[in-house]
């Protein structure tokens, strides 16, 4: 049986997939995102190997609450355990558990799509978290190409798994408006994307940094409010409304 490193988990997740969740933070993450609230998360070393029949029966013990929700895998990135995970979301769907999985993309390889048949055939729905559509501004936000993960998003296209979007706007020069629209003109080129969530950017993980001794990389970033978040919302969907005119005109 494989086991998982786990970070954590939270048995009455409502803000990671539909209805109430256990969500599953695996621990390990490639990414190293300004705005991270989970810097915890980051080292492949730490967390607990945990069982597939562990979460199974901490998931049993809450069922009642979870008939509209199911399970959640998010982390770190569940992508660099792939094997586990897939684990999970097998013995899940025996159950008529609703699985979905959490993630940036980031350890998907184009070259070998095969190598995600496992997990994805077992996954109903993917949040993925798109942090900046422009390259050398997804590399600034996380220190990561964004290559494989605009390739991971065309293979959910693919494979018809549907999709909610998430994006974390910090503030207008992180976020600039041209970005913003650029990346609603991406999502309205894939037919699957479902939910589009613009989350605005807090510094509640901050302490987190202070107890690990790190720098926070947005020292004197205010919180985004809400309504820049919505304001930024509008303006993705905007993109997303040119880009369907102009693939409309096409046709």
């Amino acid at each position: 049986m494989t086991l998982g490193r786990i970070h954590s988990l939270e048995s009455m997740g409502t803000v990671d997939g539909p209805g109430i969740r256990l969500v599953v933070f695996v621990q390990g993450c490639p990414m190293r995102c300004l705005y991270c609230h989970n810097p915890d998360t980051w080292g492949f070393e730490g967390g607990k190997m945990t069982s597939v029949d562990e979460i199974l029966a901490l998931y049993d013990r809450n069922a009642p609450f979870y008939k509209s929700g199911g399970i959640t895998v998010t982390g770190g990135e569940p992508l660099m355990q792939k094997e586990f995970v897939a684990e999970l979301f097998a013995a899940a769907k025996e159950r008529g558990i609703h699985t979905c999985l959490d993630t940036s993309g980031i350890a998907y390889d184009p070259k070998h799509p095969e190598k995600m048949d496992e997990l994805l055939n077992v996954t109903d729905l993917v949040l993925l978290d798109i942090k900046n559509i422009d390259p050398e501004k997804h590399l600034r936000v996380t220190s990561q190409r964004i290559d494989n993960i605009i390739a991971f998003a065309k293979e959910l296209e693919h494979r018809n798994i549907p999709v909610w979007i998430r994006h974390v706007y910090v503030n207008s020069e992180l976020n600039t408006d041209d970005e913003l629209i650029r990346l609603g003109e991406f999502i309205a080129t894939l037919k699957n994307v479902k939910v589009l969530d613009v989350l605005p950017y807090h510094t509640m993980g901050k302490v987190k940094y202070e107890n690990l001794g790190i720098d926070y990389p947005l020292e004197g970033i205010k919180d985004a409010t809400k309504d820049e978040a919505a304001e930024a919302r509008k303006k993705i969907l905007l993109g997303m409304k040119a880009m369907r005119k102009r693939m409309k005109a096409q046709n």
